[in-house]
C-alpha cells in the first residue's frame, strides 16, 4: 500500500467510527474508500465489516455506563441479530462478484436513503422525549422480526442498520438515545461479528488493509461515543448523504450506463 492508501485508509476508519458511534452510517465512508483504491466490491464489504466490528470496542467502551441499563433487552434481541447476520453474510459468500457489484449501487442509495431519513425516524420515533419510556410489550413480537431482518441485511451489506435499529426501539417505547445508542452498538457490533468470522473462513479478508483501517476505526468509535453530545450531528449526516448520493450516481453509472 503506498502512504496516500494507508492514510486515506485511517481516515476512513477514523470517520466512519465516529459516525457509526453517534448514528449509524459509516459503512458509506468505508465501503466507497476501498473500492476507490482498487479492492473488489465482496472483498471491500468483507474487510470493511472486520475493521468496523474491532473498532466498536471502542464505542462499546464510551457507553460502558449505559450497558447495565440495556441487559433486560439483549436475550430478546441477540439470539436473531446472531442468527440473522449469520444469514446474511452467508448469502454475501454465495453471490457472484458481478452480481453483486450490480447491486452495490441499490444498497449504497438504499442505505444512503436511510440516513437521509434518520431524523424523520426519530422524531416519529419520539426520540426526544424526556419521561420515562412507557414499554410497548405488543409491539415486541414485531420489533424481534424487524431485528431479524435488519441483521440479515446488516450480515449481507450493513450500512443504515444502526439507523433502522433506533428506529424499531423507539417504536417499542425506549426513549434515552444514550442508552439505544448503547443497544445498538452492541447488537451491531454481534450481527458485524458474525458476519466477518464468516467472511474470514470464506478468505474474503485483504488483512492489511483491514489492519490499517482498524487502527482509525478504534479512535473514531471511542471518540465518537465519548463526545458524541459535542458532535455536531446535523453536519455529519449532510456530509454523508452527499457523499452517499454521490457514491451511487457514480457507481450506477459505472455498472449501467457507462
Amino acid at each position: 500500500m503506498s502512504p496516500a492508501e494507508i492514510i486515506g485508509l485511517v481516515l476512513a476508519g477514523s470517520a466512519a467510527g465516529a459516525i457509526n458511534a453517534v448514528a449509524g452510517g459509516g459503512t458509506l465512508v468505508t465501503f466507497p474508500t476501498l473500492l476507490a483504491f482498487g479492492t473488489p466490491p465482496i472483498i471491500a464489504n468483507a474487510t470493511s465489516t472486520l475493521a468496523l466490528v474491532i473498532g466498536t470496542a471502542g464505542s462499546v467502551f464510551g457507553y460502558r455506563r449505559h450497558v447495565e441499563a440495556v441487559k433486560p433487552w439483549l436475550w430478546r434481541f441477540v439470539p436473531v441479530s446472531i442468527a440473522g447476520g449469520w444469514i446474511g453474510s452467508w448469502l454475501l459468500t454465495h453471490t457472484s462478484e458481478r452480481t453483486f457489484s450490480k447491486l452495490v449501487p441499490f444498497l449504497i442509495l438504499f442505505a444512503t436513503v436511510l440516513f437521509l431519513a434518520q431524523g424523520a425516524f426519530r422524531r416519529f420515533a419520539g426520540f426526544d422525549q424526556r419521561e420515562e419510556p412507557q414499554v410497548r410489550h405488543h409491539a415486541m413480537a414485531g420489533a424481534i422480526a424487524f431485528q431479524f431482518g435488519v441483521a440479515i441485511y446488516g450480515g449481507y451489506f450493513g450500512a443504515g442498520i444502526g439507523i433502522l435499529m433506533l428506529a424499531s426501539l423507539g417504536f417499542i417505547g425506549l426513549t434515552n438515545i444514550h442508552e439505544m445508542n448503547t443497544l445498538k452498538t452492541v447488537l451491531g457490533s454481534l450481527i458485524n461479528l458474525v458476519a466477518a468470522v464468516w467472511f474470514i473462513f470464506a478468505g474474503l479478508i485483504h488483512w492489511p488493509k483491514a489492519g490499517v483501517m482498524t487502527i482509525g476505526a478504534v479512535a473514531g468509535y471511542f471518540i465518537g461515543s465519548h463526545y458524541a453530545q459535542r458532535i455536531p450531528q446535523a453536519r455529519v449526516r449532510q456530509i454523508i448523504t452527499a457523499v452517499g448520493f454521490i457514491i451511487s450516481a457514480v457507481t450506477f453509472y459505472e455498472e449501467f450506463l457507462k
